[in-house]
């Protein structure tokens, strides 16, 4: 990055607050912290901050709220912090919004893998470029639906916006530019999440699901655009059209991803 990442740890553990903020600091990146949803909104106030590490357990409002109101109003990514090792818990902060989790204890040097690999995509997704940029990105179309990648964006097929957080536009990328093609869970996580994600990361399942809903929402009929294939992963059905005209070529039936 241009500049340094700015870190926001919200941890109502004062030696947890500490312990990273001295770690990641040390690793190259500014930190600044919070005991809960009050200090929290202060420094989101007064900072540009490029992620948020959040604990689950907090006084006051719970991380899973402050997650839910984080994600209905910007777009800063958030890795969930939680002590408890349930894949319930874990998948209701993905379910909230959350780009990845980690459960205590943890490893310091595991979270600093995760804040580096979730900062390099958030680099490659500009929020706003030059115009100049943005007419030279090539978007996918399928069914009606425009996916623009210079803005970060998905349009229905009426032209609409549909509000998608990073993690589910990484997801209908990765399959729009493989279309008709099996993807299983390890490839889509390998090409989401890269060496970060964990062998049990249910992120894709849990974002799949948001993402099949959104598309619903949008246009009735819609979540058939992304099949199940039993044993298998994940696959769009659509045939997809570059904007450039090129028609992207689907797999053989074999591949598996």
């Amino acid at each position: 990055m241009d500049r340094t990442a700015h870190i926001l740890v919200v941890d109502d553990d004062k030696e947890i607050r500490s312990l990273l903020s001295k770690f990641l600091a040390k690793n190259g990146l500014r930190v600044s912290v919070a005991a809960d949803g009050r200090e929290m909104r202060r420094v989101l106030d007064e900072a540009k901050i490029d992620l948020i590490v959040l604990d689950l357990m907090l006084p006051g409002d719970s991380g899973l709220t402050l997650c839910g109101q984080l994600r209905a109003t910007t777009t800063i990514p958030i890795l969930m912090l939680t002590a408890i090792a349930e894949d319930t818990d874990r998948i209701i902060g993905l379910e909230m919004g959350a780009d990845d989790y980690l459960a205590k204890p943890f490893n310091p040097r595991e979270l600093l893998a995760r804040i580096r690999a979730i900062l390099r995509r958030a680099e490659d997704r500009p929020a706003a470029p030059p115009s100049s940029e943005i007419e030279t990105e090539v978007a996918l179309a399928f069914d009606g639906w425009t996916i623009q990648p210079g803005r970060r964006q998905l349009l229905d097929p009426s032209g609409r916006a549909v509000e998608l957080t990073g993690g589910e536009f990484d997801l209908l990328v990765a399959l729009a530019e493989r279309p008709q093609r099996v993807l299983s869970r390890d490839r889509l996580l390998d090409l989401t999440k890269g060496r970060a994600a964990s062998l049990f990361d249910r992120s894709v399942d849990v974002q799949i699901g948001r993402l099949r809903r959104k598309l619903e929402n949008a246009a009735a009929g819609a979540g058939a655009l992304i099949a199940t294939v039993r044993g298998g992963g994940y696959m769009l059905t659509a045939a997809v059209t570059r904007a450039d005209g090129a028609r992207s070529t689907p797999a053989r039936p074999a591949a598996k991803g």
